[in-house]
């Protein structure tokens, strides 16, 4: 299984030799490499089983470093990176020619992001390139939030994870790009979309795609755990008797085995409720059970991005298989 520890100095070391090492953000880990060589970005889609028509997203520390890589920064897509960086916000702008078109699937735009993670930004802070880092695991399934999760589904592959303690958000940064001006979300996530608006006023939210996606994490199937999952309202999940689990928000089902469930948030807090939710997801597909019954979360503030976790998560996985 792969070394775990603190050590940014080894994992700069891994990554120099185009190896490529799990990192901790604060969305969810990530698997990383060098985004400028093309042989670890390779490295990235095949460790992970991952479709070359997915893009990546490159993980940087400084505004100043991003413009190396991107030909130009709109100026809402500017003030969101003043607001909201580091943190859980990924733009889509113009490429430059140095970033691979591996990296963008042949898209003219690439995805960045500064994370808010500070054993992350004290790594990339000593490199001269920046991470490609898709989230580490195999493709489709949950993502991981803690190194275990990560040395669990990849250690046998990868030689080194820096382990900087559980994801803080929990669930995956929320991505916006910009058509004719307009700024588009194209993927919900740890920073909720009335934040945006606050910023630069009304956006379009884009609905996720099955196929030849325009940003990273728009696949119709995705972060789906080994068992079906059904989502629904808790007036319409039948009694199991223990092969079915229930993925709930604050309230436990009063007629089913409180070990066949797992509460998002008991105090109706959206950001308690994206921190477990992958966890949680995790806990009910090792268990003894058939099927996981999920219920939708209300839809204010984070709550759109869990929702729209859950309804990938349950989605047909052919849907995925046809890409």
């Amino acid at each position: 299984m792969a070394t775990i520890s603190n050590d940014i100095g080894l994992a700069k070391a891994f990554l120099v030799r185009g190896e490529l090492v799990a990192i901790p953000t604060e969305t969810v880990y990530g698997l990383a490499g060098n985004a400028l060589d093309e042989q670890a970005v390779l490295s990235i889609f095949e460790v992970k089983n991952r479709p070359s028509f997915d893009p990546l997203i490159i993980h940087t520390d400084s505004l100043e470093k991003v413009h190396q890589y991107v030909s130009e920064i709109p100026e809402a897509a500017l003030a969101l990176a003043q607001r909201f960086w580091p943190g859980p916000l990924t733009l889509l702008l113009p490429k430059k020619s140095i970033v691979p078109d591996l990296v963008t699937s042949g898209l003219d735009r690439v995805a960045v992001r500064i994370p808010q993670h500070g054993l992350l930004l004290d790594l990339l802070k000593e490199l001269d390139f920046p991470l490609a880092a898709p989230s580490a695991n195999p493709f489709g399934y949950i993502s991981p939030t803690t190194a275990a999760h990560v040395n669990a589904q990849l250690g046998s592959r990868i030689p080194y994870i820096l382990d900087g303690g559980a994801s803080r958000v929990g669930i995956e940064s929320t991505i916006v790009g910009f058509e004719d001006g307009q700024a588009t979300v194209y993927r919900l996530g740890g920073l909720a979309v009335d934040e945006i608006e606050k910023v630069i006023g009304a956006v379009n939210v884009t609905a996720h795609s099955s196929s030849n996606p325009a940003a990273p994490g728009m696949l119709k199937s995705h972060y789906a755990p080994r068992k079906p999952l059904f989502l629904g309202n808790r007036e319409s999940f039948t009694p199991g008797h223990g092969e079915c689990g229930y993925l709930l928000f604050d309230q436990y089902l009063n007629d089913r085995d409180t070990k066949y469930q797992r509460l998002l948030s008991p105090s109706g807090n959206m950001h308690e409720a994206a921190h477990n939710l992958f966890a949680c997801l995790r806990e009910l597909d090792a268990l003894d059970i058939a099927t996981i019954y999920a219920e939708k979360v209300p839809v204010a503030g984070l709550g759109a991005a869990i929702n729209d976790r859950l309804q990938r998560a349950a989605a047909p996985q052919h849907d995925q298989a046809k890409n």
